[in-house]
């Protein structure tokens, strides 16, 4: 076999003291890196908090971890939300798509330069789209203005649609960490300069990702969402 796979489990818990580690959601995701380079990862992801969302993802990456296409369906509140697929292009992002609020939606947005990322909003890929980040600089904050997302919504619970913004990133160490599923050597960021780019702004968000893969650990938000995540699962099929 030329390529190798991997397959995980999040848990989604509460940080708020009302329901500290109550269990909120999950996600189930397999991640393949094919004998191309390219980066094929399926998320299925629940939320129990109303209204209660269900998310289908399938995200493309070549092999300097840049979107190729994704494709996303929302379940919100037991009711079908909207289904679509993005493609990005050297130039410019496009998305065919339908959702209950707006029905058939077509776009193509025109950019400067190859667009870094695409949050399709699966736990999972938050820890992916840490390779952006130039380790050989060390501990600091960088920023990425060609990022997009396929909803503006916390939750990612509207849509799908495309959605231009920049963001930073900080890269605050590598520590050793245990989780559900084991104990690894971890690096750890935070997500940073969103204000004014969404049309609420993002509460403070830390990550923890394995130092080889960028595979997802653990992460807390915090400010009004109190949320917690952890990795209660690996499997390699490789």
């Amino acid at each position: 076999m030329k390529h190798t796979t991997l397959r995980g489990t999040i848990r989604y818990t509460s940080n708020k003291p009302e329901r500290l580690g109550q269990e909120r959601g999950r996600e189930y995701w397999i991640a393949t890196t094919q004998a191309d380079g390219n980066f094929v990862l399926h998320a299925h992801c629940e939320i129990d908090d109303e209204p209660n969302v269900i998310r289908d993802v399938t995200l493309a990456l070549d092999h300097e971890g840049y979107p190729i296409d994704c494709s996303v369906r929302l379940t919100v509140g037991d009711k079908f939300e909207g289904t679509g697929l993005m493609r990005m292009a050297p130039t410019y992002a496009e998305c065919e798509t339908f959702n209950r609020r707006d029905g058939r939606i077509t776009q193509r947005i025109d950019v400067p330069e190859r667009i870094r990322w695409l949050g399709c909003h699966p736990i999972s890929t938050d820890s992916i789209c840490l390779r952006a980040y130039d380790l050989s600089k060390g501990p600091g904050r960088q920023f990425f203005p060609n990022m997009m997302v396929t909803s503006p919504d916390h939750r990612g619970a509207t849509g799908p649609m495309l959605f231009a913004l920049g963001f930073g990133l900080e890269f605050v160490g590598r520590e050793h960490i245990s989780v559900a599923a084991g104990s690894f050597n971890a690096l750890h960021f935070r997500y940073v300069d969103s204000a004014g780019q969404l049309p609420v702004e993002h509460p403070p968000y830390d990550v923890w990702c394995t130092e080889d893969e960028y595979i997802f650990l653990k992460g807390a938000v915090g400010g009004y969402m109190q949320t917690y995540y952890e990795l209660t699962e690996l499997v390699r099929n490789s």
